[in-house]
């Protein structure tokens, strides 16, 4: 038997038919001191497990997602250079630093000017490398800016400290190291 004010609030639209039901054997199953029984050490234990199960999962599953972008990006980068590379054509040997070591490119005179404007840009490409004219080389740089080896159309505030420093040293323009 529901009280006045369960029947006005099912009048009033407030509450369903089946939230009353629930509220009224609720109430019964406290007058009759019969309460749900409290789950035993093994639920418990079981539920925990269970639990962490889950958060493992999700962060084997997050993992996984990261190597799966990761591995995308990589994909997308060699179609990208596979796409826009320049052919590399000339006598002339440009050298660049690659980590700790010096490598060098052969080029031709028009290459080795566009590269020293910032035009081209040069990148690694599996065990060799690559010039990328410069909208592709931004496309590389978003997706994975350790793939570019030089470029000089991008400066880093280090270098303009450095490059202000040495402007007082002229350089010749023939010197080719």
């Amino acid at each position: 038997m529901r009280n006045p004010l369960q029947e006005q609030l099912l009048k009033a639209g407030l509450v369903k038919k089946n939230q009353v039901a629930k509220v009224v054997r609720d109430q019964a199953a406290q007058r009759k001191g019969t309460k749900p029984a409290t789950p035993s050490a093994e639920q418990v234990e079981a539920q925990r497990l269970a639990l962490e199960k889950a958060e493992r999962d999700r962060a084997l599953a997050a993992e996984r997602n990261a190597q799966l972008r990761l591995s995308e990006g990589h994909a997308q980068i060699r179609q990208i250079i596979d796409v826009h590379k320049v052919k590399r054509e000339g006598d002339l040997s440009y050298r660049f630093t690659d980590g700790e070591r010096i490598k060098d490119v052969l080029v031709n005179q028009a290459l080795r000017a566009q590269l020293a404007s910032g035009a081209l840009v040069i990148v690694r490409h599996g065990e060799g490398y690559e010039l990328l004219p410069r909208a592709a080389a931004d496309k590389v740089y978003e997706r994975d800016a350790a793939a570019i080896v030089l470029d000089h159309g991008r400066g880093d505030a280090g270098e303009q400290v450095e490059d202000e420093y040495y402007r007082q040293f002229p350089v010749p323009d023939d010197l080719i190291w």
